[in-house]
């Protein structure tokens, strides 16, 4: 079966919000432990105990985010070099501080000085906490639009600045990334531990879905009511190759809404992630780690498709031309290169899914001080 060019079009849009989703839930988890590990393990076995959570899988987590970044080449290489160009310095910020994660956790337990595993601890948290903020403040800017322009030859042209970025609106969004990554993070560690750290997980678990379920809604209100948005005024049939000169853009207040009020489905977005927080909030408080877990996962795709949602079809608009934005239209490779890589995604994602719930169920299991005395750990 080969799909036709619109078509294509629109699942890939929908592949790659998946695969941002797998991300947020499987590495979101990580990163979440190491944002808590010098609030809430008071002591080396606790932080022992927590990071012993997540070594198994974490490695194995960042396949979702190096497929997403694949994905985004192979699919709309247009975007992926104009979206590096412009956060290219946000890119390299977010590469340093994961350069901290793998080193972290291969030499944390190398040696057993108090100095030596606190540095690395700090070291897992600047990697954990410094990609989601990053990540929602990139979104945030998406929203905003960025300075950047197209020439007769389809040259992309970045005319921003590095501190332009941290706009109040940006940093909002990337304030929400950290609060829900650090909700994943909780949950996983009351599902995961027992006595006192698990207590202590539940707390923070409630608090940081309450911060996610606000600073979420207060993202909202902003973006309905203070920022422009775009919307395609023309542009010829999307069932052909386009390039991003083909349309008329205008900008306008409240734009941004144009998709829930023409397709009211697209509520159920931002209704998951608002509802989905305040279920965590109900259900850690009531010590239902599991539930908590499987609604903070609901809340994080609700907050992510929210954000593809509201850009739906842009891509990376453009703050400076808005006529030359990139859309999911004409930013996209040939219908070849998407059929083919359309099968392949059908093939292996179904294997790669299978096989990493193979490795949590096999790895399945509380971990606690008296297992860890008792077998061989790395952390």
């Amino acid at each position: 079966m080969i799909l036709d060019y619109e078509t294509l079009k629109l699942v890939w849009w929908l592949f790659i919000g998946v695969l941002f989703v797998g991300f947020a839930i499987t590495d979101g988890m990580d990163m979440g432990v190491g944002n808590l590990l010098p609030v809430i393990g008071r002591n080396d076995m606790q932080r022992r105990i927590m990071i012993n959570t997540v070594g198994p899988h974490w490695d194995g987590n960042q396949v979702w985010f190096i497929t997403a970044g694949g994905a985004i080449f192979a699919a709309w290489p247009m975007v992926y070099a104009t979206a590096f160009s412009g956060f290219y310095f946000a890119m390299l910020l977010v590469l340093f501080a994961l350069f901290f994660r793998p080193l972290a956790f291969d030499y944390r337990g190398k040696l057993a000085s108090p100095a030596w595993r606190k540095g690395w601890d700090w070291g897992l948290f600047i990697g954990s906490f410094v990609p989601p903020l990053v990540f929602g403040i990139a979104f945030g800017n998406l929203l905003l639009g960025v300075p950047f322009h197209l020439d007769d030859t389809l040259r992309s042209f970045y005319t921003g600045r590095f501190w332009e970025l941290f706009h109040p609106f940006a940093l909002l969004c990337g304030l929400v990334g950290v609060a829900m990554i650090t909700m994943h993070g909780a949950t996983w560690l009351q599902l995961r531990t027992t006595g006192e750290l698990a207590a202590n997980a539940a707390r923070w678990a409630g608090y940081s879905a309450l911060a996610t379920l606000v600073l979420f809604a207060l993202a909202g209100i902003w973006l309905a009511f203070g920022v422009e948005g775009y919307r395609i005024t023309s542009m010829p049939d999307p069932n052909q190759m386009l390039t991003p000169l083909m349309k008329k853009v205008e900008l306008a207040s409240g734009a941004w809404l144009d998709n829930y009020r023409q397709m009211p489905a697209t509520l159920l977005f931002p209704l998951a992630g608002l509802g989905g927080a305040a279920l965590t909030y109900w259900l850690s408080r009531r010590n239902h780690p599991a539930l908590a877990f499987f609604t903070s996962s609901l809340t994080m795709a609700g907050i992510i498709f929210t954000a593809g949602a509201s850009l739906f079809p842009f891509i990376l608009p453009s703050a400076t031309r808005p006529d030359v934005s990139l859309t999911i239209w004409d930013a996209t490779s040939s219908p070849g290169t998407l059929n083919v890589m359309f099968w392949a995604v059908v093939i292996f994602l179904p294997i790669i899914i299978g096989y990493t719930t193979w490795n949590y169920y096999k790895m399945w299991g509380k971990v606690t001080e008296e297992e860890l005395e008792g077998r061989f750990s790395a952390y």
